[in-house]
């Protein structure tokens, strides 16, 4: 029984100690730049609004029909469309995968496309 008590003990440690490394999963500039830059990236955010749009390596983002801006700030990827302010995310990359997160929580999700198969 003590050594159950003991293996469970470690198990809850290793959960313990293991957790904050989640919040260490957000991508570096560096890491989102390289990722999305040049790709298109299409998902839905948590409002359940889909989207699908093209990321020029120039800065420039092309969807159907509207233009806008990227770029990146530190360790966040910011929008910018028409005279709207620029709002930036968080972002973690698993993959092709991209969570983009606001305030430490999920606001939305895509998966990395190579290129700009839509033609944008």
């Amino acid at each position: 029984m003590m050594r159950a008590s003991l293996a469970a003990a470690g198990l809850l440690v290793s959960a313990v100690i293991a957790f904050p490394a989640l919040a260490a999963d957000t991508a570096t500039g560096a890491q989102i730049s390289s990722a999305i830059s040049g790709n298109t990236v299409q998902g839905s955010m948590l409002d359940g609004s889909a989207y699908t749009e093209f990321y020029q390596t120039d800065g420039t983002i092309k969807g159907d029909g509207y233009t806008g801006a990227w770029m990146v700030e530190g360790n966040q990827m910011c929008f910018q469309y028409g005279s709207d302010p620029a709002n930036c995310w968080d972002v973690m990359i698993d993959g092709d995968q991209v969570t983009w997160m606001k305030d430490g929580a999920a606001d939305g999700t895509g998966t990395i496309v190579s290129g700009n198969p839509n033609g944008f």
